[in-house]
């Protein structure tokens, strides 16, 4: 279960965060598979901290020995054992640390793969409405603080716990009326623990959403810095990120005089605890109950106990921030393993959509995205879509792709394209209507490989590596024979043979770098590896610039040969290779049919080739 983060005055709406026994859920699941290694990494700290309590009886022992005017040589024992007990707790404690240790990095290592999976697949237009800076803090500042909590706070806890625990046995042990002493300090450090965490918990989190809003409007204003200027809102933007760091910023203040507070209330139980100890133990050998030695040992005890419990209470601080930090993470997982409505069967509690029956309708609205195969490749009927609430991007869009036809998608800025061909390609779901297509994982034409649909935009990335290494991300066991085929059917195999190692060059960040056009020829090959029954390019040639765009044109028709296409169309000689040109306005089809035919018919699509064409000659088709 989810609650919605509370949102900045960026407007955006923010990714969910886990309630509390959502965290301890997914928490308990997380560590599940690691059991065994938690309960031998226990039981080493239990023995460790048994052993380790003998030291004050030693000590006690000693002291009983000087008081009573013994000969030195009785002293030998009690230190030679001193030693004994030091090196056993050492070794004890080391290895029990360690498995510790090893059990929070490997629940953090799933905790992070699980993340990054999660983080991958949720809805496009749910990132969009929350802003870019709220998962980069998530990825960034959540993540670190709970590796951090992971690896100092959760062993030290640990062992912190287990010392209070078996050091309260221990002054039982040796009289009862030391332990009732020492109790004496736990309601001031109780009631300096509840002040603590009903104030922090709050405040991590509002400072968590403060710091996603800060990072959310550097990177909006960064990232539009030329528009920025070009507009003269340099200052405006100044005082808004002036604004939020001042909030974020105000916000760390709160925390640290809120630790301040903490520390002074832990002292005043620290004292009142001593105190109570050293009086019980003034009259227990007054009254000749215990000897020196024993009083000696019960003092020891408590003051031992001022690392573990200032060190447990002191550790809700990163328990509390981390538990803020985790329960944004298991938002998010939570947010992207909201399951789909299985195929063939309704939605509760909403009306089932699926193919419509004869001579009906299709439902108005849908929850989610319905796929079932018909005989077209590709059948959209009435799908509409909105990036929020009075923010409609399509209306009643309907549109059928037949196996191995190409179409182009074209139109004005903003009317909708983009969002129509996430669509089909299944990485965005439509507020209402229905979509079949090979994207829902059923049955895809013959000939189709192991992807049924790629989608490739304008935004190509080369991730860090060899080039052979960038290609088989989308078929791994290809063959290096196989990745030359695929570079030669989109024209790039001579310049990838040309590089310095050929297919082993290193390219990506620090690597070979590669021009727009290049890196979208690398993106196209593999979309060749990947072989899927439908493609859909979303302006895939825009970046390439007019020079590079023709030959990106002939790569893209030589990629897409034998295979349905849906292409958004940056340039309209690629609607004249189309079988069939859709022209969308304001999120509407408002034409469709063949390149001449449109271009004759004098409505939109003329109107268009007429502006793109006034001061270019198009390229004839092939």
């Amino acid at each position: 279960m989810t609650t919605d983060s509370p949102t900045p005055d960026t407007g955006a709406e923010l990714l969910p965060i886990a309630t509390p026994a959502r965290t301890r859920a997914a928490l308990r699941t997380l560590i599940r598979p690691d059991r065994g290694l938690a309960l031998t990494g226990l039981g080493i700290l239990v023995w460790a901290t048994v052993v380790g309590l003998l030291v004050q009886p030693l000590l006690g022992r000693i002291v009983d020995i000087v008081a009573d005017g013994r000969p030195a040589g009785d002293l030998t024992l009690p230190v030679v054992l001193l030693v004994a007990v030091a090196v056993v707790q050492g070794l004890t404690t080391m290895l029990g640390l360690t498995r510790i240790a090893h059990l929070g990095e490997t629940v953090l290592a799933r905790l992070r793969e699980r993340f990054v999976e999660r983080a991958l697949n949720l809805p496009a237009d749910r990132l969009e409405r929350a802003g870019a800076g709220d998962l980069t803090a998530r990825v960034t500042g959540d993540v670190a603080r709970v590796a951090e909590a992971v690896r100092s706070a959760l062993p030290e806890m640990a062992r912190s716990v287990l010392a209070i625990l078996l050091t309260l046995g221990a002054l039982a042990l040796l009289d009862v009326r030391f332990l009732l002493a020492a109790l004496l300090a736990v309601p001031v450090q109780l009631l300096t623990a509840r002040w603590y965490v009903r104030r922090a918990l709050t405040l991590y989190a509002d400072q968590r959403v403060a710091n996603g809003a800060q990072q959310q409007q550097l990177l909006e204003t960064i990232g539009g810095a030329v528009t920025v200027r070009g507009h003269r809102l340099e200052e405006q933007h100044t005082e808004r990120s002036a604004g939020r760091s001042r909030k974020a910023v105000d916000l760390t203040m709160r925390s640290v005089n809120l630790v301040l507070g903490f520390y002074g209330r832990l002292h005043i139980a620290e004292y009142i605890g001593l105190a109570a100890v050293l009086i019980a133990g003034f009259w227990l050998v007054r009254d000749g109950a215990v000897s020196i030695g024993t009083a000696t040992a019960a003092a020891l005890y408590f003051h031992s106990l001022f690392g573990p419990v200032n060190a447990a209470l002191v550790l809700l601080d990163d328990a509390q921030s981390a538990a803020a930090g985790l329960a944004r993470l298991v938002g998010v997982t939570d947010l992207a393993e909201q399951p789909e409505p299985e195929a063939g069967k309704p939605t509760a509690g909403k009306p089932e959509v699926g193919k419509p029956e004869a001579g009906k309708a299709a439902p108005a609205s849908v929850p989610r995205q319905r796929i079932a195969f018909l005989e077209a490749a590709v059948t959209v009927h009435a799908v509409s879509h909105a990036y929020g609430p009075g923010r409609p991007v399509l209306h009643e869009v309907s549109l059928t792709l037949e196996p191995g036809e190409h179409v182009a998608l074209v139109g004005t800025s903003g009317a909708g394209k983009s969002t129509l061909a996430r669509i089909v390609a299944g990485v965005q779901q439509p507020t209402s209507g229905t979509v079949t297509s090979p994207a829902g994982g059923g049955s895809a034409p013959a000939g189709a490989g192991e992807h049924p649909v790629v989608l490739v935009t304008q935004e190509v990335h080369v991730f860090t590596g060899s080039l052979a290494e960038d290609l088989r991300l989308a078929r791994p066991e290809a063959t290096d024979a196989d990745l030359r085929a695929a570079l030669a059917t989109v024209h790039a195999l001579d310049w990838a043979e040309a590089l310095p190692d050929g297919l082993g060059t290193v390219v990506g960040e620090g690597g070979h770098r590669l021009d727009p056009a290049r890196a979208q020829q690398l993106a196209l090959a593999r979309l060749v590896l990947a072989d899927p029954a439908l493609a859909v390019l979303d302006e895939a040639t825009a970046e390439a610039g007019s020079a590079g765009a023709r030959v990106l044109e002939r790569s893209a028709e030589a990629a897409l040969d034998g295979r349905t296409a849906l292409v958004v169309a940056h340039r309209l000689t690629q609607a004249v290779a189309a079988d069939r040109v859709v022209v969308l306005e304001a999120g509407r089809v408002v034409e469709s049919g063949p390149h001449d035919e449109l271009r004759d018919a004098d409505g939109p699509y003329a109107a268009l080739w007429r502006a793109w064409s006034g001061s270019r000659t198009a390229a004839p088709h092939p």
